[in-house]
């Protein structure tokens, strides 16, 4: 499968320097926004004086995607749903349709359960694959799952967890945010992967939820996927996360989220940003 993979990854990159070379070629161009830790020559080494730079880059829209992660109808937290929703409606939606006008491949990632089930799922990986037990043996499985002699590592049960799955047990991809066309719907971080070599994309550009758990942490989220090597742009409008007591009012475990990306070598840009790019 990697051998036949790379090589339609080849082929497909060759389609494109011939389309460049042509002039066919559409560009979508956006200034990527990071964190820089370097300082200008003559000012003093600290934090408080470092900041943001910006890139500009011309990136050939065949070789970028869009990708939603978990945008569904629902979630048990009620100021979080307030948030996505809104999101959704205000942002999301709008970039959704200026990327399918001008081309831009969009790409759903909306939980393997979910995906699985979904008539659009791509289907790149064998059922064996999914459930495939890995071949190591340490930490034993009983440890992970603090079952057995690990049993008192555990977290305690909360009282309400089985009024929170049963909220769960029902979500859906969200309504607005339906694949159309040829998009496709991916399970797996291996099947994104897989999707991209196929289709010679390079560039992640990331919305959906929740910014501090499934955008960072799923397998097709923004750390694994840039160990990958693609390049990851966080559209920093289009996310929000579950905040804490303390965070809540001022949004920074959304805010830190996407700051810790921008410090480490992934970029972020917004709706307004990325529609103009595509139009432009």
């Amino acid at each position: 499968m990697a051998d036949e993979v790379a090589g339609i990854g080849s082929s497909r990159e060759n389609e494109r320097l011939a389309q460049r070379r042509n002039g066919g070629e559409k560009s979508l161009h956006i200034r990527p926004r990071y964190y820089r830790w370097h300082v200008d020559p003559g000012v003093e080494w600290a934090e408080t004086h470092t900041g943001y730079a910006y890139l500009d880059w011309e990136i050939p829209l065949s070789q970028a995607a869009l990708v939603l992660v978990d945008v569904w109808d629902r979630h048990y937290l009620k100021d979080t749903a307030a948030r996505a929703e809104a999101i959704i409606q205000e942002k999301i939606r709008p970039l959704l349709s200026a990327c399918r006008d001008a081309g831009l491949q969009v790409i759903h990632a909306p939980a393997p359960d979910l995906a699985k089930k979904h008539p659009a799922w791509v289907r790149l990986i064998a059922e064996e694959e999914l459930s495939g037990e890995s071949e190591e043996n340490w930490p034993p499985s009983a440890f992970g799952s603090k079952s057995g002699v690990y049993e008192k590592y555990a977290r305690p049960t909360e009282l309400r967890d089985k009024e929170r799955e049963a909220f769960r047990a029902g979500l859906t991809m969200h309504p607005a945010i339906q694949p159309t066309g040829a998009e496709a719907v991916i399970a797996t971080g291996e099947e994104l992967h897989r999707y991209c070599t196929q289709q010679g994309i390079l560039f992640l550009f990331y919305v959906g939820f929740n910014t501090n758990a499934c955008m960072l942490l799923r397998d097709y989220g923004t750390l694994e996927m840039g160990k990958r090597g693609y390049e990851i742009t966080i559209v920093r409008d289009c996310t929000t996360g579950m905040e804490s007591f303390e965070t809540h009012d001022a949004l920074w475990q959304t805010r830190g989220a996407i700051l810790f990306l921008e410090m480490f070598g992934r970029y972020s840009v917004t709706s307004e940003d990325l529609i103009a790019g595509l139009q432009g």
